[in-house]
């Protein structure tokens, strides 16, 4: 507005009489966001690099002085604090898991989140304190802004010359500038009536048309480059920084002066569809983040879902646990990747899933409770074992000591898991007695001697008639004489152990040969390759054909764990892009290879319970 005095009366009639325009560039109460609410929105990224020490000065600096912090930034401190104290949980939760039990872990009590809380308390009774007060002054305000409204609607009515009564309007005016914060709900209302009187107090004015002119001129100058500027924001990058450019604007907008009577709704509607521009991206922007927070909140809640069903009378191993272990820590790293739920819903369904998650490691750690005591009974049976095993093995009876000891190696194998800090070593002990003893009785049963003799003379002859095998031989007809010559192989027993290599050796080259002339089947050649090299595993003894067996048992279990975990992996894949169609089908090679593999193991177990029972 142009600042003159009484004695240029003209000129301030023009100034006020546009005020009826600027009050409706502002938006209705009820439909604009609160600074706070959005600043809520921004990244708290400064916070975010403080330690928790300088958190907890910064709140005590806000504590000291409330009325200049916003409760944004007080959220986004919180936040960072938070996130810091529940990182030192989660590291002090793995460090503790290396040497105990999940069950076990006890968090320590931390001094830095007592002060916060006290300090965050304080801040809040500060907060409520100054919030009442600001709304017991936003209604002082509004009551002298009503007396204001009746003084100019007296000035109106008066019978005294209006221009006498201008250097009482000009205070009136200025008292009102002067009175900001009212109630929200009723700043339009007030504003419509104090525009009501002053319009009526300079329609009783006779201007003079020049400073009218003027004054107009100077005013469509300042409102022109208002709106100017707020259709640049239309381009700002971040809306809701343009959106509070916008404000201020509008507060520029209603406190110039009024243009020409034609050029007031050209003006006013220039700068409204700025503004509309603006207000349109900025609620746009705020509807997307809230789409988005949604879909965060379903993804979460189908975690939660997917936990809170998981099956607990399903889970009676080692190996279901763990894996299921597994799935729950993919879930909980999935969580951590998904941003965050609606303001209301975000503490709540943390809460969900941390009791979900909380209640499976609850129910594992009392499993494995329940574990731990059947492994202890397992030591302690296999410990009985051991010293049976290792008082027999000096005996010289050896087909009645052999047979007792192959009953232990049976019964063994019924007696369930131990602990994995105790299962190489007694398991070593109990292998130890019952081999020295089938070497000593090796030793003394050589008479098989001439056994061998006449065996490595059988396989010399097999091995000729492998290598007469013609290649222009229909391939079903070889196929069928070389499984005939195997099988014949296999049924053949020991030969001299100083020749036993070299024959094996050229065996199996032959054999190899004619698997890549005929294209035979190469999960058949290698479980015929194994039973061919199983009696070469039983010159050890039966306790060798155990040994075996055990080290196959655990292939085949590692096996299976690991096609359980890629199987699953699957869950968490997608193929909507390029690189995810890749994997799958990368994990789905892997999967048919492990599966051949795993019948290949479950088949040379098999091989091998057959010459034990053989033995037997």
């Amino acid at each position: 507005m142009t600042d003159t005095h009484d004695t240029n009366l003209p000129e301030k009639q023009a100034e006020l009489e546009e005020e009826k325009q600027a009050v409706e560039v502002s938006e209705p109460a009820g439909t604009e966001t609160s600074a706070e609410e959005i600043e809520s929105e921004k990244p708290a990224e400064t916070a975010q690099k403080l330690t928790k020490e300088e958190i907890l000065d910064r709140l005590k600096a806000i504590a000291a002085d409330v009325e200049s912090t916003t409760k944004a930034e007080i959220d986004s401190l919180k936040q960072a604090f938070y996130k810091q104290h529940n990182a030192e949980l989660e590291a002090a939760r793995k460090q503790f898991l290396e040497s105990g039990a999940e069950e076990e872990f006890i968090p320590q009590p931390d001094p830095a989140e007592e002060e916060f809380k006290s300090i965050m308390s304080a801040i809040k009774e500060k907060r409520n304190a100054l919030a009442t007060e600001l709304e017991k002054q936003k209604e002082m305000n509004y009551q002298v802004k009503l007396s204001i409204i009746e003084e100019l609607k007296d000035l109106v009515e008066s019978p005294d010359d209006a221009n006498k009564n201008y250097t009482e309007f000009k205070r009136l005016q200025q008292q009102w500038n002067e009175v900001t914060l009212v109630p929200q709900a009723k700043v339009n209302e007030l504003w419509k009536n104090y525009q009501l009187y002053v319009e009526k107090f300079y329609d009783l004015l006779k201007l003079n048309n020049e400073f009218r002119e003027y004054d107009f001129k100077k005013n469509l100058e300042i409102k022109t480059q208002l709106c100017e500027a707020a259709e640049k924001l239309a381009d700002e990058k971040d809306v809701v920084s343009a959106f509070y450019q916008l404000q201020k604007l509008h507060e520029e907008f209603r406190d110039a002066g009024p243009v020409a009577k034609e050029l007031r709704e050209e003006i006013w509607a220039r700068f409204k569809a700025a503004s509309t521009a603006v207000n349109r991206r900025h609620q746009q922007h705020f509807e997307a983040l809230k789409e988005a927070e949604q879909h965060n909140l379903d993804q979460k809640t189908v975690i939660c879902e997917i936990i809170e069903a998981i099956d607990y009378a399903e889970l009676t191993s080692f190996a279901a646990w763990e894996n299921k272990t597994q799935e729950v820590i993919a879930l909980q790293a999935k969580w951590k990747t998904i941003g965050y739920a609606p303001q209301k819903m975000n503490v709540k369904i943390f809460e969900r899933f941390r009791k979900a998650c909380d209640e499976f490691f609850r129910k594992k750690g009392e499993f494995f409770k329940a574990l731990k005591e059947g492994m202890n009974e397992n030591l302690e049976k296999k410990r009985a074992l051991c010293e049976k095993a290792e008082a027999l093995k000096d005996s010289t009876d050896w087909k009645a000591t052999a047979e007792v000891l192959t009953k232990l190696q049976k019964e063994w194998k019924t007696i369930g898991p131990v602990a994995k800090k105790y299962s190489d070593a007694i398991w070593k002990r109990f292998i130890t007695a019952c081999d020295y003893f089938f070497e000593q009785k090796n030793k003394a049963t050589s008479s098989q001697r001439s056994i061998e003799q006449e065996n490595l003379e059988k396989k010399k002859a097999i091995i000729e008639k492998l290598s007469a095998i013609d290649e222009n031989m229909d391939t079903d007809e070889a196929s069928q004489t070389v499984r005939e010559l195997m099988k014949e192989w296999n049924g053949i027993g020991h030969v001299p152990f100083k020749d036993k290599d070299k024959l094996y050796k050229q065996y199996h080259s032959l054999i190899d040969q004619l698997f890549d002339r005929f294209n035979l089947n190469t999960s058949n050649k290698k479980l015929s390759n194994f039973k061919s090299s199983i009696s070469s595993i039983q010159e050890g003894g039966t306790q060798q054909l155990y040994r075996e067996r055990e080290k196959l048992v655990r292939i085949y279990e590692n096996m299976k764990n690991e096609l359980h975990t890629y199987e699953n992996n699957l869950g968490f894949l997608n193929a909507s892009s390029k690189k995810g169609n890749s994997l799958l089908t990368e994990i789905n090679r892997k999967i048919e290879k492990l599966k051949a593999d795993i019948a290949l193991v479950n088949e040379k177990i098999k091989v091998i319970d057959e010459s034990i029972q053989k033995e037997d």
